[in-house]
């Protein structure tokens, strides 16, 4: 699906991440050359993990209200979105609560969207097309993942992956931006690849027990986070590319003037091949995995906050914005703005 977005401004990108980094050399179940290879092909040294009273909306909380104290007013927050796959509860909307403890006004329309690694380019589509229609004049869009607390320690594949974030994003009307050109996708075909199959009205709490082992000895429950490595790179390959390229045709622009990627921070070995693919050189994509691991749907916004330094009053970038992952979902933007102002704090 191809979408034009006009009239929409991003403002400010903030980014909460917890004070606790662990290297991924402090993993006890890799041997020093298994950390070694594991850094090597996701490019990941160390990730930051909440405290088990910390919750993603905390993270996006933090982020949010530094945000409206720096430069925004909560009196004119017309829309809140969250963005994520860990909310507070199964009910109510993590949203809601998050309108009450921003002191939002009672008029403010707030909702949850159930996405991860393609959620923040989505989060910008559905909140562009509620700026652009004239209903809303300022937004926050929430997004972030605490995706640490469905990893099971056992599980190799998955556990030193992971880190958690929240981001805040504040948009706004504006006649003088230049429009946006999305191009998003799904295949349910591939729910398995990345899923949780416990917890929910599919397999409820207690209906399971049994701890189940992969071909590489890997050890989960249905409780935990299951991922299908190679599944979801063959996908990757395949989809993202020619969404990206969907992207630029309808802003008629070629991969060469684009200034910037950032891809969801997968790992560095979809990144590196998606680069080659495109035909796009390493230092023009943007990367944050090293420091803070795949965070799944903060992975985009996180990345741009921790390139501020170099791209701080930057004007009239060129930029893709590529979110893929669960589901299968998928999402490539192609904007050109200015810089954002952005900020980088922490949680402890």
């Amino acid at each position: 699906m191809n979408t034009k977005i006009q009239h929409t401004k991003i403002d400010a990108i903030y980014a909460c991440v917890p004070v606790q980094e662990i290297l991924t050399t402090e993993y006890s179940l890799f041997s020093p050359d298994e950390a070694r290879l594991f850094t090597k092909n996701t490019g990941i040294h160390a990730r930051r993990v909440a405290a088990d009273h910390v919750t993603c909306s905390d993270l996006c909380y933090s982020a949010a209200s530094q945000l409206l104290s720096d430069i925004g007013d909560a009196s004119e927050i017309d829309l809140l979105v969250f963005v994520s796959q860990s909310p507070d509860y199964f009910l109510p909307a993590t949203s809601i609560i998050l309108q009450d403890r921003l002191g939002l006004r009672s008029d403010c329309m707030a909702f949850d969207i159930n996405l991860g690694c393609s959620g923040y380019i989505y989060g910008l589509q559905v909140v562009g097309q509620f700026i652009q229609s004239g209903a809303v004049r300022n937004a926050l869009l929430l997004v972030g993942d605490k995706s640490t607390i469905s990893t099971a320690y056992q599980d190799k594949s998955t556990f030193p992956l992971f880190g958690d974030a929240g981001t805040a994003t504040l948009l706004s009307f504006s006649d003088e931006s230049s429009p946006w050109f999305v191009n998003s996708g799904s295949d349910g075909s591939g729910k398995n690849a990345i899923i949780i199959e416990g917890g929910h009205s599919r397999n409820p709490y207690g209906t399971y027990t049994e701890e189940l082992i992969d071909f590489n000895g890997n050890k989960h429950s249905k409780s935990h986070l299951h991922l299908e490595g190679l599944e979801v790179f063959n996908f990757a390959l395949s989809r993202v590319p020619f969404s990206i390229q969907q992207a630029l045709s309808e802003a008629d622009k070629l991969i060469d003037d684009v200034d910037y990627v950032v891809f969801h921070q997968a790992n560095g070995l979809i990144t590196k091949s998606l680069s080659r693919k495109l035909n796009i050189p390493l230092n023009r994509c943007l990367t944050s995995i090293e420091q803070f691991g795949n965070t799944s749907s903060a992975s985009i916004p996180l990345t741009l906050v921790c390139h501020a330094a170099e791209l701080s009053g930057r004007k009239e970038m060129s930029l893709i914005l590529s979110g893929f992952g669960v589901g299968f979902s998928w999402a490539s933007m192609c904007m050109t703005t200015d810089f954002p102002k952005t900020k980088l704090i922490t949680h402890a």
